[in-house]
């Protein structure tokens, strides 16, 4: 038999690194310290063809593998077997970049803070197949870090995959490329290869010897320097998550360390965790403790929060919060508890600018964000705001103050100012009480307006912080009526005893939902006087209500 031919390229993993302050850093300060330290770890310079270069090999050697014990117990047999973690990294510099080629674990040598986290997408959104796109990973840019996966057997449109071009962040995506000088498409007999790319990472097979591995490297960087995406993939490139310890993210967590030194800063608000979504609508308390100390609200906001950490020197105050827990309560007296425990950096959300970059926080995560995914945003919502309204509501003027110091005029307040009109109906704190929700039980609406409208008021004179739980509140409230049959009839049964004759006792198939929302001196709400988060929940709040045959609407209530 004669002998197998070997393999012109192999599958390979490629980062590209930068230095952030522009220069040429020595080879070696892409790399973690402990490994250029470590007897475990070889390193080595190497030049060829003008290609500065640094090889690093190693790994750490085990005499029993970590699986052995296991496997003993299991099988009731003798197991002895080595283990050795390998690891490969190749740095080398062209006239275009500084780049990294990873085998084995070899991607954990390389420092995140050099990192690229934009390598990978940006590469993929400029060549991927229009048709040929077989998985995807995205992100919930909602606060609540949700991460979903599609995948088929073969390739498709990216349209086909349903995605939420607003609130879906695009962390990796792979599917088949072709039509590219590279040394897989033309040493093979397929006219495709498929490539994985992650934010910050290429997977795809690459030539293993040196002339045609700088051929396909040269080819990735003109792929990479085209000035536009794909029409089909422009979306992807407009947010995108960081890794926490890049350069970009650093960056911005040392400005959040300053802002949560100051609770009266507008680029911080509070998100509802995707754990407390269902239940914060009827939480009646809140309590926030570290260690000894506690607060306890009846309303849950950032001054809360950073009560518990501003008295931390810079740099501890985001970690501290991390130790911060959060428990809703059923109960004024803080008794019967809501839902689960979570933390403080949860419930955090930051709008940071940094030079040119607008960079977002939420769930413990930061996203970068593109002018275009802003322009686009605002056009939608634009479009949203200037529709004609069906409900007319009446004024809410500031009330004197109570003991508390707090304006009277609260929205128990208003709501009940707003029922006395002919048509609507009051259904603040009238909530719907069923097994599945236990406790303070389900508010569906604050009003039930004279054409079936659901609305949900909220005042928000302060900051937009309460917008985003008002908006989880208006979908929870309809996907409830339309998959519960006992709170679809507990609620009808309220609405007959206000008005025997009601209409939506006859017509429950479609519904619209009203936000219903004073801002700071009752001024019109824009895409400029919401929180960029908000408006993101908004936007989301939208598709889904609209997928459940409910339309919405948005009304500014005056001063």
């Amino acid at each position: 038999m004669g002998r197998t031919r070997k393999s012109a390229t192999r599958k390979s993993t490629l980062h590209r690194l930068h230095d952030p302050d522009g220069g040429a850093l020595e080879l070696r300060s892409f790399v973690r310290d402990r490994y250029l330290d470590s007897d475990d770890y070889r390193t080595r310079d190497f030049n060829r063809q003008d290609i500065e270069g640094l090889l690093i090999t190693g790994g750490v050697p085990r005499d029993r593998a970590d699986w052995c014990d296991a496997v003993e117990s299991i099988t009731g047999l003798d197991v002895n077997e080595g283990n050795r973690a390998a690891a490969g990294l190749v740095l080398m510099r062209t006239a275009r970049g500084t780049y990294g080629l990873s085998y084995g674990v070899g991607q954990h040598m390389l420092d995140p803070y050099y990192r690229d986290d934009e390598f990978g997408l940006e590469f993929a959104t400029r060549c991927l197949d229009e048709d040929g796109v077989v998985k995807v990973r995205n992100q919930i840019m909602d606060g609540r870090g949700r991460v979903d996966e599609y995948s088929v057997s073969r390739g498709e449109r990216i349209d086909d995959f349903g995605l939420d071009r607003f609130g879906a962040v695009v962390r990796r995506i792979c599917g088949t490329i072709s039509g590219l000088p590279l040394t897989s498409l033309e040493s093979g007999s397929s006219r495709q290869t498929r490539v994985e790319c992650s934010q910050a990472t290429i997977k795809l097979p690459l030539a293993t010897t040196l002339d045609q591995f700088l051929s396909d490297l040269q080819t990735i960087e003109d792929v990479c320097a085209r000035p536009d995406p794909l029409p089909q993939l422009r979306f992807v490139s407009r947010v995108h998550t960081l890794n926490n310890a890049s350069r970009k993210a650093v960056e911005a967590q040392n400005t959040l360390e300053a802002l949560l030194a100051d609770p009266d800063s507008p680029r911080m608000t509070i998100g509802v965790p995707d754990a407390c979504q269902e239940s914060y609508s009827t939480a009646q308390a809140f309590r926030l403790r570290r260690g000894t100390r506690l607060v306890e609200t009846d309303d849950i906001g950032v001054h809360d929060l950073l009560k518990l950490v501003k008295d931390r020197p810079h740099g501890e105050r985001l970690k501290t919060l991390g130790d911060v827990r959060v428990t809703m309560f059923s109960d004024a007296d803080c008794r019967t508890p809501a839902g689960t425990t979570t933390n403080g950096k949860e419930w955090l959300i930051a709008d940071i600018p940094t030079g040119t970059d607008r960079l977002f926080y939420g769930n413990g995560k930061w996203f970068e964000v593109g002018a275009g995914f802003i322009q686009n945003l605002e056009e939608e919502l634009t479009g949203l705001f200037t529709e004609a309204k069906t409900v007319t509501l009446p004024s809410w003027p500031a009330g004197p103050l109570n003991s508390e110091g707090n304006d009277s005029h609260d929205e128990d307040w208003y709501n009940k100012r707003a029922a006395k009109h002919s048509g609507y109906l009051l259904f603040d704190k009238k909530n719907v009480r069923t097994a599945k929700f236990r406790g303070g039980g389900l508010e569906i609406c604050d009003l039930l307006g004279p054409e079936n409208q659901l609305i949900c008021v909220k005042k928000a004179t302060t900051s937009t912080a309460p917008l985003n739980h008002l908006f989880a509140q208006g979908v929870v409230a309809v996907e409830t009526l339309r998959s519960d049959e006992q709170v679809r009839a507990k609620f009808l049964t309220q609405v007959a005893a206000h008005t025997p004759d009601h209409r939506l006792l006859e017509d429950f198939g479609s519904l619209r939902v009203v936000f219903a929302i004073l801002l700071k001196a009752g001024t019109d709400i824009t895409v400029g006087s919401l929180f960029a988060f908000a408006q993101v929940s908004l936007l989301q709040a939208v598709r889904r209500l609209r997928a459940m045959n409910a339309e919405v609407e948005i009304i500014a209530i005056r001063r």
